[in-house]
C-alpha cells in the first residue's frame, strides 16, 4: 500500500517575551546556526510534500530564512491550536498526514520524527500521535495522561491540571501527527475556555477520544526536546550543542587540551592530530587540516588552514583567510581575505588583508597591508621568499617581488622587482653631546638648541 503523503507545519510565531528581544526567537543562533534551521533540517528528513512555517507579524527575517518554504501568518497569537489553523489555507489541496513541530526545539532528531510517523501508519491507524518525554521536574510542561491500556487519553496543560495530574512526569513535546482533514475538523471544535484563554492544539486528543478514536503517545529522549523560551534556555542549548561538538571533534582524532574552553560552530571541520589549546573560538565556515596546532586565545572564522600550520596564540583569522601548509600565524596577527603560501610566516603583530603571500615569505613584526583607501579595498602581492622588515606599511595596490627585501620602517607604495632591496628610511641624524647639553639646560631652566651633525652613509 502506498504511504500517505506528509506535510510539516512548523510553529514559529512565538515572540518569547522572556527573551526581551526584537529578533524572532527561533532566529537566535546556537553554535552559529539559527534555531529554526535545525528544526527545518529535521523536518526535511521526513521528505514532506510541503512544509509550512507559521510566523508572527513583523517576522520578515524568519520569512526570508525559511524561503522557499511557504509561510502562514498568525496574528494575533491565540495559542497553538490557533497557530495550526493559520496554516489551513497553505495546506489547501494537500491530502495526507500533517506533522506539527515546534520551531524552538533545535535538537529534535530525524529518527525521533520517523518513529512518530511510523506510529501514525500502524494498522489500525491511530487518530492522533503525540511525542512525549519524561522529565524529573516537569514544571510548566503539559502532561500526557495514559489509560490502563497504554493509549493516550488526554493532554492537560499545567495551568489547568489538578494536583494528581501534576505528579505525572510524561510531558508533551508539542509534536503531533494527524491526518489533515481530521486535524482541521478537530481544531474547529476546540474552545479557549481554559486558564490562558487560548486555543490549545492539545485539546484535539480529548475531542478525538470522545469520538471513539484511538490516540497514542510515542516517548522520545528528553535531551532532544529542549525548548527555547528564555535567554537561560538559549544558554543551556548552547552548552548542549558545544558538548556534542567537542565530543565529535575528539572522536574524530583532534586533541582539545581543555575541551570546556573551546567553542565550535556547527560546521567546524577538524582533521586528525589537530591540537587545540584552551580558549579558542571557531566561528562558522572553518576547515582545519591534519596536524595543525592552534594556540590559546585564537579566533577563527570563515577560514581554511592547511596541514602542519601553526596558529596563535592570540591570532585572528577572518573570513577569506587561507593559511598554507606549514605556515605560521603568530600572536596578535590578523589575516583577512588573504592567502599565506606554504611555509610563510607572520609571527608577530601584523595585519594582512586582501593579500597573497608567497611560499616561505617572512612578514616582520608590526607590518601592515594598507588595503583600504576610504572608498575601496585593494590587493597586495608578496612574492615567494620575500622578507618584509618590521613596521613596514605596504600601500595597496602594490606588488613585492619574489625574494625581495623591504627594510624595516619603510612605507612602500610602488611595486618592488624580484630580488630587490627597498627602503624609505630617513637618514640618521646624530647630535654629538646633545643629551648632555639637554640635561644641563633643563637643570638651569632652559636648554640651548643642540648642534646637528649629519652622519655619512
Amino acid at each position: 500500500m502506498k504511504k500517505s503523503a506528509i506535510a510539516a507545519v512548523v510553529l514559529a510565531a512565538g515572540r518569547a517575551s522572556r527573551m526581551k528581544t526584537q529578533v524572532s526567537k527561533v532566529m537566535h543562533p546556537i553554535a552559529g546556526r539559527s534555531t529554526i534551521d535545525y528544526v527545518m533540517t529535521a523536518a526535511a528528513a521526513l521528505k514532506p510534500e510541503l512544509t509550512v512555517v507559521v510566523v508572527g507579524k513583523g517576522m520578515d527575517d524568519l520569512v526570508q530564512a525559511v524561503a522557499p518554504h511557504r509561510t502562514a501568518l498568525q496574528s494575533p497569537p491565540l495559542g497553538t491550536g490557533h497557530a495550526v489553523m493559520a496554516a489551513k489555507k497553505a495546506l489547501a489541496g494537500f491530502k495526507g498526514d500533517v506533522v506539527v513541530i515546534f520551531g524552538d526545539t533545535p535538537f529534535l532528531g530525524a529518527d525521533t520524527l520517523r518513529r512518530v510517523m511510523a506510529a501514525k501508519r500502524r494498522k489500525p491507524a491511530p487518530a492522533v500521535v503525540v511525542l512525549g518525554f519524561r522529565h524529573e521536574t516537569p514544571g510548566s510542561y503539559a502532561r500526557l495522561v495514559l489509560g490502563r491500556d497504554g493509549t493516550l487519553e488526554q493532554i492537560v496543560e499545567a495551568r489547568d491540571a489538578d494536583a494528581e495530574t501534576l505528579k505525572l512526569d510524561l510531558c508533551n513535546s508539542g509534536v503531533v501527527a494527524v491526518e489533515k482533514d481530521l486535524l482541521f475538523s478537530l481544531l474547529h471544535r476546540i474552545s479557549p475556555k481554559n486558564a490562558q484563554g487560548e486555543y490549545y492544539l492539545t485539546d484535539i486528543v480529548g475531542l478525538a477520544r470522545r469520538d471513539g478514536r484511538t490516540c497514542v503517545a510515542v516517548e522520545g529522549p528528553a535531551e532532544e526536546l529542549l525548548g527555547i523560551n528564555s535567554r537561560a534556555d538559549l544558554a543551556a542549548a548552547e552548552a548542549v550543542a558545544q558538548n556534542r561538538l567537542r565530543a565529535q571533534a575528539m572522536a574524530g582524532g583532534a586533541t582539545l587540551v581543555d575541551p570546556a574552553s573551546v567553542y565550535f560552530s556547527h560546521d567546524t571541520k577538524l582533521g586528525r592530530d589537530v591540537t587545540v589549546h584552551p580558549h579558542v573560538v571557531f566561528g562558522p565556515g572553518v576547515t582545519i587540516a591534519d596536524g595543525v596546532t592552534i594556540l590559546s586565545f585564537s579566533h577563527i572564522e570563515g577560514a581554511t588552514v592547511a596541514t602542519g600550520a601553526r596558529i596563535g596564540p592570540f591570532a585572528r583569522l577572518r573570513p577569506g583567510a587561507a593559511i598554507g601548509e606549514d605556515a605560521h600565524v603568530g600572536n596578535f596577527v590578523e589575516i583577512k581575505a588573504a592567502k599565506l603560501g606554504k611555509g610563510a610566516k607572520a609571527n608577530h603583530l601584523a595585519y594582512i588583508g586582501d593579500s597573497e603571500v608567497g611560499a616561505a615569505a617572512n612578514i616582520g613584526a608590526g607590518t601592515i597591508t594598507c588595503n583600504y583607501d576610504g572608498f575601496a579595498k585593494h590587493r597586495t602581492e608578496i612574492g615567494a621568499g620575500a622578507f618584509i622588515g618590521s613596521n613596514a606599511a605596504l600601500v595597496a595596490p602594490v606588488r613585492i617581488g619574489a625574494r625581495a627585501i623591504v627594510g624595516a620602517g619603510s612605507v612602500i607604495s610602488s611595486d618592488i622587482p624580484d630580488d630587490a632591496i627597498a627602503m624609505t628610511r630617513a637618514p640618521l641624524k646624530m647630535l654629538a653631546g646633545g643629551a648632555k647639553r639637554f640635561r644641563a639646560g633643563r637643570a638651569k631652566g632652559g636648554a640651548k638648541r643642540p648642534k646637528t651633525t649629519k652622519t655619512k652613509r
